[in-house]
């Protein structure tokens, strides 16, 4: 069996010396550096070029589909440095490769391979029904958190935008259009939709409710620190909210604030919405492909399709 450690060596060949440039070409798009570290440089740095310097892969002229499917085969049957790995960590890395190669030939590489993305099983998301929605936000004993089961539910944003949002971020357009402004991963700025309703609840809150908090943060805790300041509110604040919830409703499965994104994007896909708009609703930006489909809408289209689903959803 291969060991997939780091060979001595492997990074000065030129394949070594092509994904540094490719990693110092994510890093000039300005992705975060834990998205870098993640989704690219490990299955690159550790799992990708570790396997191609024990194969005497040295160039990137090598990478054949021969090659390339080797490499997959090898995942799948032989696993990585702690064992057998997932399909789904398997596609993973090989996306990761795939991604790699073509950049390197739009900047004029010759290689010749394909890296093949392995078939996956089936996995449905677990998520939360809208009855179920409706329950935790029924057992909020306070306006604060029935707001914010709401606007993960509704919006899909990640918890991390949701405890990111300012005051200023509530934004009224022409012609009726309500959105949040949402800073999203590496620090790429979107617009998400809200319905009027909820729009008006959460400003009425801002308003009339929020304690008088000397951060701008539109979230903040609901108890005051030692030094007698509302703090803003933390990733672990909403994840224990949502748990508590979660129990007090009589849920049974692991609820966590990503299932609210899950559940609302399988919500809206299942009442109608265009692939493309759910994709621009939860700002997957970063991934290429969904980007050059989506990235002539504008905001306002995304208001369109999602305030008519949540219309419908109340009128029946």
């Amino acid at each position: 069996m291969t060991n997939l450690a780091v060979v001595a060596g492997s990074g000065s060949t030129a394949l070594a010396r092509l994904v540094d440039d490719y990693l110092g070409h994510c890093r000039a798009k300005g992705l975060a550096p834990k998205t870098i570290k993640g989704s690219y440089g490990y299955p690159l740095e550790e799992v990708f070029l570790p396997w191609c310097a024990a194969q005497q892969v040295a160039e990137p002229a090598e990478l054949t589909n021969r090659v390339l499917d080797r490499f997959s085969a090898h995942l799948l049957d032989k696993g990585g440095r702690r064992g057998q790995l997932a399909k789904h960590t398997v596609w993973t890395y090989v996306k990761a490769v795939r991604l790699f190669i073509a950049w390197a030939r739009k900047d004029g590489e010759q290689i010749p391979g394909e890296a093949r993305l392995p078939k996956l099983p089936e996995r449905l998301p677990d998520i939360l029904s809208r009855a179920e929605i409706e329950r935790m936000e029924n057992r909020a004993d306070n306006v604060r958190d029935q707001l914010i089961v709401r606007l993960l539910a509704d919006t899909g944003i990640r918890v991390g935008e949701l405890v990111g949002l300012r005051l200023a971020d509530l934004i009224e357009q022409q012609r009726g259009a309500y959105f949040v402004r949402v800073n999203g991963k590496g620090s790429k700025q979107r617009l998400v939709p809200l319905t009027h309703p909820l729009y008006r609840r959460i400003t009425r809150w801002r308003d009339k409710q929020r304690p008088d908090a000397v951060s701008d943060y539109l979230f903040v805790a609901r108890l005051r620190d030692a030094k007698g300041e509302y703090r803003p509110l933390t990733y672990s604040g909403v994840e224990q909210m949502i748990r508590q919830l979660a129990e007090r409703a009589g849920i049974s499965k692991r609820v966590h604030p990503h299932l609210f994104r899950h559940s609302a994007a399988t919500f809206l896909l299942s009442q109608g919405a265009n692939a493309v708009i759910v994709a621009r609703l939860l700002g997957h930006s970063n991934l290429e492909m969904i980007r050059r489909t989506y990235e002539h809408l504008t905001p306002m289209d995304v208001s369109s399709a999602v305030v008519e689903i949540f219309r419908k959803e109340s009128a029946s």
